[in-house]
């Protein structure tokens, strides 16, 4: 193998630049040729690529966002756009491909490698929805960045003796809500994995305020509700004043944190190792602190499973 690609696809996240950062130079230790694919799939389909060097990715590793720019690509869904990107890497004589990002982007992996084309996923999005991984790039950033944002709301929150629902990004997997639910010490967390009972929690809360609590936070990850709503039927039911913030796409940005850089500092050189041993079809994923090459197949079929246990001591721990 003499020529390689790394493309990022999807939502950004905070560590994709220092995946990108490990692929390049890893690959250029090894003596590759590193192609940067620019839009994801998008980009890939219409031949935007540009050489990259070490020089390349000087001072990235801090930035988050990536450097490679990303987009979703419907087009590269269909057969017809798979065929139009597999031709762009064969006569750039691309023979390996690291994609960086989520489900989608490895989606889109695999079928380029049924059609012939050694790819290796590395998970980058700030949900950690991605199966056969304990952790994705971005998801530890991201929970820091909700836990400070919830330390300044409960300062305000103690101050004006309010409630406060906070809206955390998550439609389909509750992963920030519940780490950071249970880092910052959130009265309740709502997850879309668990059906949650409102009224227990407004009875949880009449609970504290009869024992003097003068304060409560409430976490909801958007798949399991609206924060604006869940605040509305608070004070309708109890006559507090409740406010409401949605944290948004505050959670994507940021600089990485060190375990953030330092995971995907490995993943894109194991990337890179897993090319030059003609492995392909497959992703990267850490499982007990130690990386592990599963099937990319295996990943895309597992469900998705929320740590319960840390659902169940956050419950514990708010009593």
């Amino acid at each position: 193998m003499k020529k390689i690609a790394v493309l990022t696809s999807g939502g950004d996240a905070p560590g994709m630049n220092a995946a990108i950062r490990a692929v390049v130079r890893s690959a250029i230790y090894r003596g590759l040729e590193v192609i940067g694919i620019k839009r994801g799939y998008t980009g890939l389909i219409s031949g935007d690529l540009v050489p990259m060097d070490l020089g390349s990715v000087a001072d990235i590793i801090h930035r988050g966002g990536t450097i490679l720019y990303t987009a979703r690509c419907e087009e590269f869904k269909t057969k017809e756009g798979q065929q139009k990107g597999l031709k762009v890497l064969r006569e750039q004589g691309i023979e390996g491909l690291v994609v960086i990002g989520g489900d989608g982007s490895f989606r889109g992996a695999k079928a380029l490698a049924e059609l012939g084309v050694q790819t290796i996923g590395i998970p980058g999005t700030i949900d950690n929805d991605i199966p056969c991984t304990d952790f994705t790039i971005g998801f530890d950033t991201a929970v820091n960045t909700v836990i400070q944002a919830v330390d300044k709301i409960r300062d305000t929150a103690t101050s004006h003796e309010r409630t406060y629902v906070v809206e955390v990004m998550g439609r389909h997997a509750g992963d920030i809500a519940l780490w950071a639910g249970l880092a910052a010490g959130a009265e309740s967390i709502l997850i879309p994995e668990e059906p949650f009972d409102l009224q227990a929690i407004i009875d949880k809360l009449k609970r504290g305020v009869s024992r003097g609590k003068r304060h409560s936070i409430i976490i909801v990850a958007e798949g399991a509700g609206k924060g604006f709503e869940i605040g509305e039927e608070i004070h309708r039911a109890t006559g507090w004043e409740t406010r409401v913030t949605v944290l948004g796409h505050i959670q994507r940005g940021g600089s990485p944190t060190a375990f953030d850089r330092t995971l995907a500092s490995r993943m894109g050189d194991m990337a890179v190792e897993l090319l030059l041993k003609g492995e392909g079809k497959k992703m990267i994923g850490i499982q007990g602190g130690v990386l592990k090459a599963v099937d990319i197949e295996e990943a895309l079929s597992t469900p998705h499973k929320p740590e319960l246990s840390l659902y169940n001591l956050a419950s514990i721990l708010s009593i």
